[in-house]
């Protein structure tokens, strides 16, 4: 046994030891595993334990309507949410019954941290105090005590035809009750997936936790995967049933699906089925479906949901082989919920989020759906061409008070900021560039604990900040988010200059989402914050400058992966800690540096290791018409570069050969009539390559040796995209796939050499 566990195992919390037991708080009495089993007692009520060991769930129903309600402080909160619970009465809610648990959750037997296998439970990575030793909760519990504080608030809205249509918390339970039982009715089997393909909406949430209290694994699949990406997550979670968005996404599942013989049904949850096949079934058909599955079914299933068991997987993005089934438990996804909203002073039953990002990926699910859960958040759902330019129209409407945002999504904001300033008149320009200096001054004031607000802050703020934080509907948005990726200095100090400053997060899909996180009482740029309460680092072979790897503990920390017992063995170790295979560091503060990826290193031919991303984004900063940069020379005696000039995005989000408005800004000062990426290409542009050469000699000057040198570079016809497939669904960079696509441009560049 390793000293950590020692140490749990010293503090009488129970870390299972082959017998089931539960974990109780101080004030709590421990009551028998038969007992937790069997009881439900009234939220709201101190029952004993004899009370508990009698009362079975049937017994002890309680309906929606007789939930203490009582109303918290009403948020200030968008027109669109006054009055959003009027009409309902069309669908009163009807009487649900209720089954209330106990507060002491009951852990299946487990002895070891790890488990590949869909119904082994784990031991969990409890303390004997603070917020470590929290009680474990099911997602079922922590629903139901959402419901019964905030059951007639506004919890999705999503809009049909135009208009906004609210479900309130009591009838999102409901509903997700009704589909548990339609999930039963089509045979899901326990522990067996439901595959969720299609863009954010409350069907795709409805569907993840009715699967969930169906005693199944929630499993999103990307809208961008191909037919057999889709087949491949399918099988390895052994789908009873997919749920998908639409024609586009059903077509996909209908090539592949002989090929998928754990399959019973699939559920369209958008537009009407274009054939009737006894399998298909329409949203309405579904939820229909178990209306005659008794309560007491679904409760006796609800009951013998455990804290340590598996209810969802996330699949990694497959950049170089099969995406692997990250398991996530009950207690993953609902302490790590609390924990991170604790850390960001989120208040409970006040912030109003919008669903946008990939739910298939970790960041957007655990911000999106379980954060909300866990705090009685509001969520508004974007359009499905979100990331096309209709976010900033939801945005406006929902008005946020918290908002996350990959880099990319705030890369295109600040692009589409300075085109609209780029056309201003020389005295609106004055003033902007005005205003940016004093908010950048008075954020790194901010940030550093100082607090001096400079002259003219006010003035610049009614000028220029307020507005801009009009046009993006971030008006209420008392905290951003940036995470998933990285981001450049260029751009955090952008928006720190328009009073908008970016909180960093860092995790993984492995860590059920955050690890560290940035808030606005405590950040640093370029910093990804400080480590979540509760959870541990540590630096793994530090060097000279203290660069280790970054290993994770705590009760984030993932079960393994389905089914990959090697591969789980690679990234938890004998001691039960998580290996990112990030490389980072501390300063003085205890602050969290990423310094670069061990996968992503670049080993030149003489051995010196480089990390890429500096090197990327100070050649982006240098030069503002590129878009991407990748820097190459693994195993090569230097370093190269591809680059892609910024341009014109159509309605798929691909890229087109027309140049973005700043790039056809820095051609018109150049005297350069070129409006496409091929012309610039074909003509070898002098202006523009002679900007890229200067702008890579800066950074070259900068350079802590001769191997870090930029020595050769290569403009490439067309951005990357996530449609191209340079890009994954978060925009991160997919290394691999880049050097496989343009192999041809980067042996050219080495074959003169």
């Amino acid at each position: 046994m390793n000293l950590q566990e020692d140490t749990i195992k010293s503090n009488s919390v129970a870390i299972m030891d082959g017998h089931s037991e539960s974990i109780p708080t101080q004030k709590e009495q421990t009551l028998s595993d038969s007992t937790n089993l069997k009881t439900h007692s009234h939220l709201n009520s101190e029952a004993t334990t004899a009370e508990l060991s009698t009362a079975s769930a049937s017994e002890n129903l309680e309906t929606i309507s007789s939930i203490n309600t009582e109303s918290p402080v009403k948020p200030d909160r968008s027109p669109e949410l006054d009055g959003a619970t009027e009409g309902l009465t069309a669908e009163e809610p009807k009487a649900v019954p209720l089954s209330v648990p106990n507060v002491t959750a009951t852990l299946a037997p487990a002895d070891q941290l790890w488990s590949t296998s869909r119904d082994k439970a784990v031991k969990l990575r409890m303390e004997g105090s603070g917020p470590a030793s929290e009680t474990p909760v099911t997602i079922h519990q922590m629903f139901l005590e959402t419901v019964k504080k905030y059951g007639n608030k506004p919890a999705l809205l999503s809009k049909e035809e135009g208009q906004w249509v609210t479900l309130t918390w009591t009838q999102y339970y409901e509903q997700c009750r009704a589909s548990a039982k339609s999930f039963l009715k089509l045979g899901l089997e326990r522990y067996h997936g439901v595959g969720i393909l299609g863009f954010n909406s409350p069907e795709w949430f409805i569907s993840d936790v009715g699967c969930i209290l169906a005693g199944g694994l929630a499993t999103g699949i990307y809208t961008t995967n191909s037919p057999e990406a889709c087949e491949y997550v399918a099988a390895n979670c052994e789908a009873n049933v997919l749920v998908v968005e639409n024609q586009k996404q059903l077509d996909k599942i209908m090539q592949v699906k002989d090929q998928l013989p754990h399959l019973k049904a699939i559920v369209q949850y958008k537009g009407e089925l274009q054939q009737k096949l006894p399998f298909l079934y329409t949203w309405k058909e579904f939820m229909k479906l178990g209306e005659d599955v008794p309560d007491e079914q679904l409760n006796a299933v609800i009951d013998s949901l455990r804290a340590n068991e598996c209810c969802t997987l996330i699949y990694t993005s497959g950049t170089t082989g099969n995406p692997k089934g990250v398991m996530l438990s009950h207690d993953n996804l609902m302490w790590t919920s609390r924990s991170a909203l604790t850390v960001a002073n989120i208040k409970h039953g006040e912030e109003v989020v919008v669903s946008y990002l990939p739910l298939s990926h970790v960041a957007a699910q655990m911000f999106d759906m379980w954060m909300c859960i866990a705090f009685g958040l509001t969520t508004y759902f974007a359009e499905p061409d979100a990331l096309k330019g209709s976010l900033v129209n939801t945005l406006k409407e929902a008005r946020p008070t918290c908002f996350m945002g990959v880099p990319r999504v705030w890369e295109k904001m600040q692009e589409r900021m300075r085109a609209v300033g780029a056309k201003a008149s020389p005295m609106r320009k004055r003033v902007a560039d005005w205003a940016k200096s004093i908010g950048l001054q008075y954020n790194y004031s901010a940030m550093n604990g100082e607090n001096l607000v400079p002259w003219g802050f006010m003035l610049a703020n009614n000028l220029v900040f307020k507005k801009v934080r009009d046009a993006l509907g971030l008006d209420r948005c008392r905290i951003c988010f940036t995470g998933a990726a990285p981001i450049t200095k260029h751009t955090l100090e952008y928006f720190m200059s328009l009073n908008i400053p970016l909180m960093e997060l860092y995790g993984m899909s492995e860590s059920s989402g955050p690890h560290s996180i940035s808030h606005n009482e405590e950040y640093r740029i370029l910093s990804c914050g400080k480590v979540m309460a509760g959870c541990k680092t540590k630096l793994d072979n530090p060097d000279k400058d203290g660069n280790g790897e970054i290993c994770f503990w705590g009760r984030h920390v993932f079960m393994g992966y389905l089914n990959s017992p090697d591969k789980t063995a690679e990234a938890i170790d004998q001691d039960g800690w998580l290996h990112s295979g990030d490389l980072g560091k501390h300063d003085q503060h205890n602050f969290l540096y990423i310094t670069g990826r061990i996968k992503e290193l670049i080993i030149t031919a003489g051995g010196e290791n480089i990390p890429p991303v500096p090197i990327e984004e100070a050649v982006k900063s240098e030069v503002s018409i590129i878009s991407n940069a990748m820097l190459i020379g693994d195993k090569l005696k230097f370093l190269s570069m591809l680059l892609t000039l910024k341009c014109v995005v159509d309605d798929n989000g691909d890229p087109t050969d027309e140049l973005s408005p700043e790039a056809l800004d820095f051609c018109q000062q150049n005297g350069i009539t070129a409006t496409k990426v091929s012309q610039i290409i074909a003509n070898k542009e002098p202006a523009i390559y002679r900007a890229i050469q200067e702008g890579m000699e800066r950074v070259n000057a900068r350079a802590t040796s001769n191997a870090q040198r930029v020595q050769k570079w290569v403009i490439l016809e067309r951005d990357f995209s996530v449609g191209g497939g340079e890009l994954g669904p978060t925009m991160k960079l997919r290394r691999p796939i880049v050097v496989k696509m343009y192999q041809e441009k980067i042996d050219e560049m080495y074959a003169v050499a």
